[in-house]
């Protein structure tokens, strides 16, 4: 080991003390959840309990944790939209009874509008120590594959897309803690937040490339693994002009950037002809370019997401990135972490019990008006249930759709995997499509192009090169409008959720297709669901959205159809 890095492994050591105690604090926790979980709820009550969300809700008045869920029903987020509406023109006591919201975290929702959750000091903090916990246990784990204190690529997006009528700011968490890092900690990251600005997805790729391929990379992170899949497409598509770049200590001038965001990230940029005629080696011999090739598989390891429906992605990553091992984020979104994954290759995760207080609804229960509800400490092994965090920070009871299945348990404590967004939701690359979603859609493109519809439904379609959404019609159905119609209702897909043009604006989305049925299938359909699942007919709804993969192998499909 040079000296050099022999000094930053131990530097690292000293800056990782605090959390590696932390950590074991944690860990003993974990050992009676139910304690930690109610000591956290009467926390978040008593703190929030003058706000106009805790007077309304008799927060003071509460004494159990059965006081706590008569006062407050569960509800998405719908039911805290209105006080998030007052803390966006300044009236913060409306929700919070922190001084200040640092940032509105954008995200997509299950309504027409993208949904704001409130980031505060307590957010942040809670928001850290779950990565930090996360990061010192990984680090822990993978000693003998010398990636401490080595750089990461890791994509964020924008901090700040707009600002409330209060003056505060709103848009992607990950940007914003790039941002916001100490300047000893961003230097570990490979790509400049800057990146994150950036509107383009085949220019954002690109800048993020262009700048790791000049470092000892160690990490791969992403949310998403098409993400990764998508990068790696890019540096092999790329890899002239890239290499190009890196040996003049250049940024091409024909990529789609603003010369605000160009000014600020060639500031840094330097030749590397050394570095880059050893890749164009690389290259000619292997007739390819891909991260694999760049950084060694026995030096690196893979941060994304492996649970719901990522499999396909997962399957792709070793043709580019080799195998190395491959540790899940967690299940975290913009309303917070939920869970911290221990182990490499499986989606569970130690429930974050520090961080919210849990509740858990039985699967098949959730649409019932009195369902079951339990504490973490209640869950029993093998079984599914929604999630139903209350924070610091403004949710309570918040049901977020995400359907979860119990694994195991450390300590005393469950362990958790992400299943999906439940039966409400598609979810190919992070677009999070809901039923609402498609509805609005469809209802809005045959405004448009006039087009008939006996029955359909929509679902994703796996596809190695781009997957896609397809809608089920049946063929007499099948006019001369019907392209125009698709078009249409891509563009209203996009437009009814953010991030599904997000994607199909990155090439991680095709266009949606119509895949044809004989007359009469969806009618035998819905007959043979309807005895399978039970009810009445009268009460039966055709669902419009099924977020299964493996929907299309299951229908008697004729042909499809294109826009």
């Amino acid at each position: 080991m040079s000296l050099k890095r022999f000094l930053l492994v131990r530097l690292g050591r000293l800056l990782t003390y605090p959390v590696r105690r932390k950590l074991r604090h944690f860990e003993t926790a974990c050992h009676d959840p139910e304690a930690v979980q109610t000591a956290l709820l009467f926390h978040i009550l008593r703190k929030q309990a003058g706000t106009g969300f805790g007077r309304d809700h008799g927060f003071a008045e509460i004494r159990t944790v059965a006081d706590y869920r008569r006062s407050v029903p569960i509800a998405p987020y719908e039911r805290v939209a209105p006080y998030i509406e007052r803390v966006q023109k300044g009236e913060l006591n409306a929700l919070l009874a922190d001084r200040a919201v640092r940032l509105f975290a954008l995200t997509s929702g299950t309504t027409a509008s993208r949904k704001l959750i409130p980031v505060t000091d307590d957010y942040l903090a809670a928001y850290r120590r779950g990565w930090n916990m996360w990061g010192v246990r990984m680090y822990r784990d993978h000693r003998g594959r010398r990636i401490a204190m080595r750089p990461i690529i890791q994509l964020g997006g924008d901090p700040e897309e707009y600002r409330t009528p209060a003056g505060i700011p709103c848009g992607n968490l990950s940007g914003y803690t790039a941002m916001v890092q100490r300047r000893l900690i961003r230097r570990m990251y490979a790509v400049p937040y800057q990146a994150g600005k950036i509107k383009d997805a085949t220019a954002r790729y690109y800048v993020a490339l262009r700048f790791a391929l000049g470092r000892d990379v160690s990490q791969h992170a992403a949310a998403n693994p098409s993400t990764l899949v998508q990068l790696a497409r890019t540096l092999d598509a790329e890899k002239d002009h890239l290499l190009r770049d890196l040996q003049n200590g250049t940024l091409r001038s024909d990529i789609d950037l603003s010369p605000e965001i160009r000014a600020e990230l060639t500031r840094g940029l330097k030749p590397n002809p050394v570095r880059a005629r050893e890749l164009a080696a690389v290259a000619a011999k292997m007739g390819r370019l891909y991260p694999m090739d760049v950084w060694p598989t026995e030096g690196t390891i893979i941060n994304t997401w492996t649970g719901g429906s990522m499999g396909p992605y997962l399957r792709q990553l070793p043709r580019y990135y080799g195998e190395p091992p491959v540790r899940d984020l967690g299940l975290l979104a913009s309303e917070g972490r939920m869970t911290i994954p221990f182990a490499n290759h499986t989606a569970s995760g130690v429930l974050d019990i520090w961080s919210h207080y849990f509740e858990f609804v039985p699967e098949a229960e959730i649409d019932s008006p009195q369902p079951t509800v339990l504490g973490a400490h209640e869950l029993l092994l093998g079984r599914s249930y929604y999630i139903l965090p209350t924070t610091l920070y403004g949710l309570y009871r918040y049901h977020i759709s995400d359907l979860v299945r119990v694994t195991g348990f450390y300590g005393q404590t469950p362990e958790v995997e992400f299943l999906g967004k439940g039966h409400r939701f598609a979810n190919l690359t992070g677009e999070k499509l809901s039923e609402y979603h498609v509805t609005r859609a469809v209802d809005a493109a045959a405004a448009r192009v006039p087009q008939p519809l006996t029955a359909y439904t929509l679902a994703p379609v796996w596809d190695d090169v781009r997957p896609y959404y397809a809608l089920f019609l049946e063929e007499p159905d099948a006019g001369a409008a019907l392209p125009a119609f698709l078009a249409e209702l891509d563009r209203a897909l996009g437009e009814e959720n953010v991030e599904y043009a997000s994607k199909r604006e990155g090439n991680r989305l095709g266009p949606v297709r119509a895949a044809l049925l004989p007359a009469g299938a969806w009618a035998a359909w819905d007959r043979a669901r309807l005895a399978s699942t039970g009810g009445s007919a009268e009460q039966y709804k055709h669902p419009c959205l099924i977020g299964d993969l493996s929907f299309r192998a299951s229908m008697p499909v004729t042909r499809e159809v294109g826009a």
